[in-house]
């Protein structure tokens, strides 16, 4: 029988992930006030009888002023648990560990959606633009607002919106949490001298830029439950030679695991300083070097991303150790089916050996269906 590593449970804490594709989170900018609509319960549907290991609820605002956008989930207040329950609910009464992404936005936040051009919110849009916090008065490029440099006692408050954020988030019944420190957001912003120019307790060296990630990873920490895995996404680098580097973000990676992280995303990129900065290139696999060298020396989990595309690419992260686990977007949103084509790619006996029952039911039939249709 062949042996598929893609295809072997992986454990964290007390949480069993069937197999190691998980979905990744992907802002879906449907949200009213933060709440779950009707978009979001049809959007998951699909990945709930996909057959995937895990699966993470897109970025969420932990305050109002976090979202990116008006449309984008929130869980600033008990009113926002119930529709984010039915989306849990959907996942694990299929068997699948579901988690949310806990985000603010920083200096990019108050944002138009990206069919509205994705920039700054003019005031005269259906909602006006609010204002954006940072580390420092710097705009994320030239053409949006300037951040408020954020007070210690702001940063403060913050770090308990987020612990607060993940305490609704355990009463919603999600299986575990992860934390956005990527991508240019709030957390990401103060790590990377790009952006952060503080001389205070939050900046100048790198381990005061450490700080803030590192107060909000151990107030979650102690926010949920002992037995819950707690990830971080990173950007491990900013692609830019005065921003951080991978070694910045294996230091960063090794202290949030002693701060009770589990799991370490790892991402790249999305941070610019005064001016635009260079593309970040793109090709299959082109960031799970990364991953591979966190989790080498950091010696934690991770999990790769970064336009993985096929069963026997993602078979070769996990079998040659680069990661434990890998988080699919756009392939995911392409081909919900990719854990069973995976399985048949890597030529595995049959799908009932790697999937779930159910699902493997129901993407034969599938299969059985699409087939008679091209007969016909």
């Amino acid at each position: 029988m062949t042996v598929s590593k893609l295809f072997t449970p992986f454990t964290i804490r007390s949480v069993t992930f069937p197999n190691r594709i998980v979905l990744s989170p992907m802002c879906q900018y449907a949200a009213v006030e933060g709440e779950v609509k009707d978009w979001h319960l049809a959007h998951h549907s699909r990945f709930a009888l996909s057959g995937v290991g895990g699966a993470i609820v897109e970025a969420t605002g932990v305050t109002k002023e976090g979202r990116i956008t008006p449309g984008c989930l929130g869980l600033w207040h008990g009113g926002q648990i119930e529709g984010l329950a039915r989306i849990t609910k959907l996942y694990r009464s299929h068997g699948i560990p579901v988690g949310i992404q806990l985000a603010h936005a920083g200096r990019k936040a108050s944002s138009a959606a990206p069919w509205d051009g994705a920039g700054p919110l003019s005031a005269s849009a259906p909602e006006a633009a609010w204002r954006t916090v940072g580390p420092s008065p710097i705009a994320h490029t030239l053409t949006w607002p300037t951040p408020h440099a954020l007070s210690a006692e702001e940063i403060a408050e913050i770090v308990e919106s987020f612990a607060a954020a993940a305490r609704r988030a355990v009463e919603a019944g999600f299986d575990f949490v992860e934390v956005h420190g990527a991508h240019g957001y709030l957390l990401h912003s103060f790590l990377s001298p790009l952006a952060n120019m503080r001389n205070d307790g939050y900046g100048g060296t790198a381990e005061k830029r450490m700080r803030f990630a590192l107060e909000v990873a151990a107030a979650v920490r102690t926010a949920i439950p002992s037995t819950m895995p707690l990830f971080w996404r990173v950007s491990a680098v900013d692609h830019d030679p005065q921003g951080l580097g991978i070694g910045d973000t294996v230091q960063l990676s090794a202290a949030l695991k002693q701060s009770g992280i589990d799991v370490i995303d790892a991402s790249s990129g999305g941070i610019n300083g005064p001016i635009a900065r260079a593309n970040i290139p793109q090709h299959p696999g082109h960031q799970v070097p990364f991953a591979a060298q966190i989790r080498r020396e950091a010696d934690i989990a991770t999990m790769a991303v970064g336009l993985i595309v096929d069963g026997a690419q993602a078979e070769n992260v996990i079998a040659h150790g680069s990661a434990d686990l890998v988080a699919l977007g756009r392939e995911l949103l392409a081909d919900p089916a990719f854990a069973y084509r995976a399985a048949q790619a890597l030529k595995l006996p049959s799908p009932e050996q790697v999937l779930p029952a159910q699902f493997a039911f129901y993407l034969t039939r599938r299969e059985q269906v699409l087939s008679a249709f091209k007969r016909q």
